[in-house]
């Protein structure tokens, strides 16, 4: 497994280097790169961080390359596999609630790391007069000009690939390959949903719309009121231009004799039958379930469906941000308190209390309205995980600290003293295996941690911004929404489902993992 991770992530760096070269934009893989391209357009006020933030995508891969060679020769120079490590990996395994846990949390990340090729509205492929383009893969932008839509005023306009499926397919001039659901997470909008309804079969009550297209919902043509199946109350009417040509109000189904008023060209007999006979259900954002839209869509108009696995794919990120940083410095910071002691160890220790009493959503809400719009559009997940690390690191410290002062009063570390080793190797080569236990069994616990840190923050408006998918922003959203329950409920069961796995797969480590039941001296 080892090997397997080591050659994957040297092979995964490798690629978006010659992803990005050749302009390509992969699921994931290019990430550090897409991180350059937003943060490499700002102007920050040191030139080091300019540099770092443009040369994200180089580092990121030289960091992957370094970790999956350093897998690779340490899996081919140890010796064979720990028996008790076997053991207690065999043990986890046998905890059939965290094992399965545990495969569904891998196959939700793989799931969030295909991205643009499950959820997005850009196109996979694109064929037009014999030449193909790939717009979900590429960075520069596709116009309507380069698929042959001229369009006067919209020639040089970004497609929409759903609409030119249908106009592809419906000509048979080209093919569109769209994701597997052709929706964006965010900042794709629905206008509204359309649903047939038949009033007097149905005894329906409530708006009953004509529509110009019934592909384009928000183009209303004729309304009506109904109660029961019959028209009552006021019923208007537009033309293709969206402005309201006609008002006439109903009482039983029958007009109220002086209430018409026509302001429209042409005949009001011909303007009424100009459209189908044919009613709909529109609905506006927040939308209720539509058959294209299984859970409806959001107050802003994205569909639910795209958003939650947009949430999805902030949590597993925000994870692999955080769960790293937060590690090496507690572990780093931990070792030492314990391994020196003295001044370092208090100096430390009252840095830590007086950071514990730095009121943290105080600390985030200053940020949150002092940083410039620019830097919270471009790199505001990153300026929130810098927030969280900050914070996150100090519990984690005192754990390492009492593991390091227990290990270093034993004879190993005395006789690496010995024989010349120095701290790191001491630290990172002796202390750091024999706390492993210690690592493994909080890494769940912090993932969890996390992700209800940036719901709740989310929540209370201090969180992502608006490019970004949230749990915690559409639990706000439904709260306020009680007329579309989907919505709280979709995003609480994602929630909660997330944190029952996460919590059974660090139960499991826990138990599997216990140095009471292997240790080295049984």
């Amino acid at each position: 497994m080892k090997l397997f991770i080591g050659i994957f992530l040297i092979v995964a760096a490798l690629v978006s280097v010659v992803a990005d070269y050749f302009g390509f934009k992969l699921p994931s893989i290019s990430w550090g790169y897409n991180f350059a391209e937003a943060a490499g357009s700002l102007n920050f006020p040191l030139a080091s961080l300019n540099w770092l933030a443009k040369s994200a995508g180089e580092i990121t891969a030289v960091i992957l390359i370094l970790i999956g060679a350093w897998l690779v020769y340490s899996k081919l120079t140890s010796g064979p596999p720990n028996p008790v490590t076997v053991r207690k990996i065999q043990r986890f395994k046998e905890i059939k609630r965290g094992y399965y846990s545990f495969l569904i949390l891998l196959g939700l990340g793989g799931l969030a790391a295909l991205d643009q090729l499950i959820v997005g509205k850009e196109a996979l492929a694109v064929k037009h007069g014999g030449e193909w383009h790939f717009p979900a893969f590429t960075k520069d932008l596709e116009k309507n000009r380069d698929l042959g839509l001229m369009t006067e005023g919209a020639a040089d306009l970004e497609p929409d690939y759903r609409e030119l499926k249908k106009t592809f397919k419906a000509s048979g001039s080209g093919t569109v390959i769209l994701p597997l659901w052709p929706y964006n997470p965010t900042r794709d909008i629905i206008d509204a949903l359309a649903k047939e309804v038949d009033p007097k079969a149905s005894k329906y009550s409530g708006l009953g719309t004509r529509l110009w297209d019934p592909e384009r919902p928000a183009d209303r043509h004729l309304r009506y009121t109904y109660r029961k199946g019959i028209r009552n109350g006021d019923a208007q009417g537009w033309n293709t231009n969206n402005d309201r040509v006609y008002k006439v109000k109903y009482r039983d189904g029958v007009i109220v004799p002086g209430s018409e008023e026509w302001e429209g060209e042409g005949e009001l007999a011909d303007f009424l039958k100009q459209t189908d006979e044919q009613e709909y259900d529109v609905s506006y954002p927040p939308s209720e379930p539509q058959w294209a839209h299984p859970l409806g869509t959001t107050s802003q108009g994205d569909d639910v469906i795209a958003y939650l696995y947009g949430g999805l794919q902030v949590n597993f990120q925000a994870a692999l941000i955080y769960v790293p940083f937060v590690y090496l410095i507690g572990i780093t910071v931990g070792l030492l308190m314990g391994y020196f002691g003295g001044w370092f160890d208090l100096v430390v220790q009252r840095l830590i209390e007086i950071l514990s009493n730095i009121p943290f959503l105080f600390l985030v809400i200053i940020i949150t309205l002092g940083v410039p719009p620019q830097y919270k559009e471009k790199i505001g997940l990153y300026l929130i995980l810098g927030i969280l690390v900050i914070f996150g690191w100090m519990g984690m410290t005192y754990l390492m600290r009492t593991s390091a002062l227990k290990e270093k009063a034993r004879d190993y570390i005395a006789a690496s003293r010995v024989i010349g080793a120095g701290v790191p190797r001491i630290l990172f080569r002796h202390l750091l295996p024999n706390s492993v236990a210690i690592l493994v069994t909080l890494i769940p616990f912090s993932v969890s941690g996390l992700v209800l840190s940036l719901t709740a923050l989310d929540y209370l408006g201090f969180g992502l911004p608006d490019q970004y998918a949230s749990w915690g922003k559409l639990l706000k959203d439904g709260l306020s929404s009680l007329s579309t329950p989907l919505l709280v409920s979709s995003a609480f069961f994602c929630l909660v489902t997330m944190l029952v796995l996460v919590t059974f797969v660090g139960e499991a480590i826990r138990e599997a993992f216990d140095p009471k039941k292997y240790t080295y001296y049984r």
